[in-house]
């Protein structure tokens, strides 16, 4: 489905703003969750500090809360500075208090290790990659029963695992681009074969980790003899790897697609890559890519690239929000590329941007995203009662 702006924001007040822990009046106490384990930390730390600076402190408490590499989580004063100028901040092992998920009989919070509790009503996680953005803090806070930001597991799995979703996009007659699924056993066992598979792909190819996000462990290879190292780095990251030939020639489209049952697609927007590709550095280091948003398309083609997005975004059960690429060759090629369940949200990230061009505001996207959280946990608490007996 997709609106005009008007319409949007009346769509956005459709949803009411449900009463938080505290009854009428009272803030909703907002738990943001960033860093992690994963190789995509420091994007995660930059996208959360664009998210809270985006909170309005009339609606929200807001408890910001840092996993540092290592797993441990701490709740922060402050966000964790850049280190050295052209790098990206992280969360350090010893910044700010160390804290605990806990969950009581009528309601959830964070313990400090002095004991100090912090109640929360809803989780953002602002997460990227494995163990968070896969699946792994979502069923977490499903079986401690806390209202959470985006999609649920399954999808959140689904939305990491870049050879699964192809599956489900063309089960949904979705087009999507030519590719090989490697794993990482198959590789150990028989290169040749793995070789062979990839140059029926015609060269060149993308090499990349199935399960990560943010372009690393990306490379573009140009001759099979680069094909051996570029497999290496990409299983450096993930079990599996994913062989996609090279859109030469596409333009990459975007379109962001929020809601729950009912979703909506913004405009379409396009990234012209300074380089080759819009690698790690291109999305989060410099700015010398083209963002154009909205894209300069023939409105049949953005019309199809948004009932694609919505198209792709059921087809992996998601919900709260998603970013879907593309591939456009003109006149009529629309290829999905992959689709992301916790896009970037830094200020120069796309899924925002988009959705300013579309009529809302990144503070009113903010809003609109918790709302559908605890819509979606209301509507699933109702199913939550045991068996009789």
């Amino acid at each position: 489905m997709t609106f005009e702006p008007v319409e949007l924001s009346r769509r956005c007040r459709q949803l009411g703003r449900p009463e938080p822990g505290g009854g009428a009046g009272s803030k909703r106490r907002l738990a943001v969750v960033f860093g992690g384990r994963s190789a995509e930390h420091e994007i995660s730390v930059a996208s959360a500090r664009s998210v809270l600076e985006a909170l309005d402190p009339e609606r929200y408490e807001v408890l910001p809360i840092g996993i540092d590499k290592e797993g441990r989580w701490h709740q922060l004063s402050t966000l964790p500075g850049a280190p050295h100028r052209g790098e990206l901040p992280a969360v350090g092992r010893d910044e700010g208090t160390t804290v605990a998920l806990s969950r009581e009989p009528d309601d959830a919070a964070l313990v400090a290790d002095d004991g100090t509790r912090h109640d929360i009503d809803v989780v953002f996680p602002v997460m990227h990659g494995p163990y968070g953005e896969d699946g792994s803090i979502q069923g977490m806070l499903e079986l401690a029963g806390i209202p959470y930001v985006g999609a649920g597991v399954l999808a959140s799995a689904v939305g990491l695992d870049k050879a699964v979703q192809k599956v489900l996009f063309e089960a949904a007659g979705l087009r999507v681009v030519p590719h090989e699924v490697v794993h990482e056993r198959e590789w150990e066992e028989d290169r040749d074969a793995v070789e062979a598979r990839a140059a029926g792909l015609g060269l060149p190819v993308f090499v990349k980790p199935a399960t990560l996000g943010s372009s690393v462990g990306i490379t573009k290879v140009k001759r099979i003899e680069d094909f051996v190292p570029a497999m290496e780095e990409a299983l450096s990251h993930a079990r599996k790897a994913l062989v996609e030939r090279s859109m030469e020639g596409a333009r990459e489209i975007e379109c962001a697609v929020l809601g729950n049952d009912d979703p909506v697609a913004s405009v379409a927007a396009e990234i012209v890559p300074a380089g080759e590709f819009y690698d790690y550095r291109a999305k989060y280091l410099d700015e010398d890519a083209l963002l154009q948003v909205p894209a300069d398309l023939p409105p049949s083609v953005t019309e199809e690239v948004q009932r694609m997005a919505v198209v792709a975004f059921q087809a992996i059960d998601c919900a709260g929000m998603a970013r879907v690429d593309f591939f456009y060759r003109q006149p009529d090629e629309i290829l999905v590329n992959e689709i992301n369940t916790i896009p970037g949200f830094t200020a120069i990230s796309m899924y925002p941007k988009m959705w300013a061009a579309s009529g809302l505001s990144y503070p009113d996207l903010i809003d609109r995203l918790v709302d559908l959280a605890v819509e979606r946990h209301n509507k699933e608490r109702k199913r939550g009662h045991p068996l009789s007996g």
